[in-house]
């Protein structure tokens, strides 16, 4: 199942499709190379693309982690690469001014895990008409789910989607239940799998989130074996630079061989259920 957007290339080829992008817009130019590399990678292999980044990030550990360039030039610049390279685009929000605010600039707006049940929020985004991409709370099960894609359904937009991030395990680790992502998919709605949030190490003693990148590849087969429709990841040329969530970001160049066995694998699983 893809969501229905009207920029999405790529429909007919049997493939999941790809929320991918650097974590955060940290300056005027860093995210256009990248866009472009993305978008040249899934041409290649007719992956169905979304560009993602955040705009700002309101969810750092530290008072000092880096929040972002400004609302509006970093908003600017997401609308910018949607028309520059003809794909959606996706930020995230974090309030309901947020949503009126990014709905003029993005084609899908994500709601971030820990705000997943935020009643409010929800039904600001669903109020906008742009498609809603809620991500399952770390301390939530797949079943829970079904209450907030009826919050904003029930504002009258169905373009909802659903992503996996792992839960808690612990107070410094995540794992990734699978049967959620079979429980969401009963819903109806696109179900996504963020094969590189689902591999954070959160609440470090020195106030920066770690992550274990080496197993993004493991998490992504896996998601794709039982039925994720699409795959969420961020990705960096150099993620030991970037200013937020580096320890959890696939290096860029590493990008196209990961998605290139992917897309194998996604052929396979394909065939067993014809």
């Amino acid at each position: 199942m893809l969501p229905k957007l009207k920029k999405l290339k790529h429909l007919d080829s049997g493939n999941f499709f790809l929320l991918a992008g650097p974590c955060v817009i940290e300056d005027e130019q860093m995210a256009y190379p990248i866009a472009e590399r993305i978008v040249a990678i899934c041409d290649k292999l007719s992956i169905p693309l979304v560009f993602k980044a955040s705009f700002k990030k309101a969810n750092r550990t530290r008072l000092d982690s880096f929040t972002g360039i400004g609302d509006s030039m970093a908003l600017h610049i997401l609308r910018d690469i949607g028309e520059k390279y003809d794909v959606p685009v996706v930020t995230d929000i974090h309030t309901i001014e947020d949503a009126e605010k990014a709905a003029q600039y993005v084609d899908i707006l994500q709601i971030p895990a820990f705000l997943c049940r935020q009643t409010d929020l929800l039904i600001a985004a669903g109020e906008t008409g742009k498609c809603v991409n809620i991500k399952k709370g770390q301390f939530l099960s797949g079943e829970s789910m079904k209450y907030a894609v009826d919050k904003v359904k029930n504002t009258g937009n169905h373009s909802v989607m659903l992503t996996e991030r792992g839960s808690m395990f612990g107070y410094g680790d995540l794992v990734v239940d699978y049967r959620n992502i079979i429980e969401m998919k009963k819903y109806g709605v696109p179900v996504v799998l963020d094969i590189t949030h689902s591999l954070q190490q959160p609440n470090q003693t020195a106030g920066v989130t770690g992550g274990q990148p080496e197993l993004i590849e493991t998490i992504a087969r896996a998601g794709i074996s039982v039925g994720a429709d699409g795959i969420f990841l961020e990705t960096h040329p150099n993620p030991k630079k970037a200013q937020s969530d580096g320890e959890n970001m696939l290096k860029l160049d590493l990008l196209e061989s990961v998605l290139t066995r992917l897309t194998v694998l996604r052929k396979a699983v394909v065939s067993f259920d014809k």
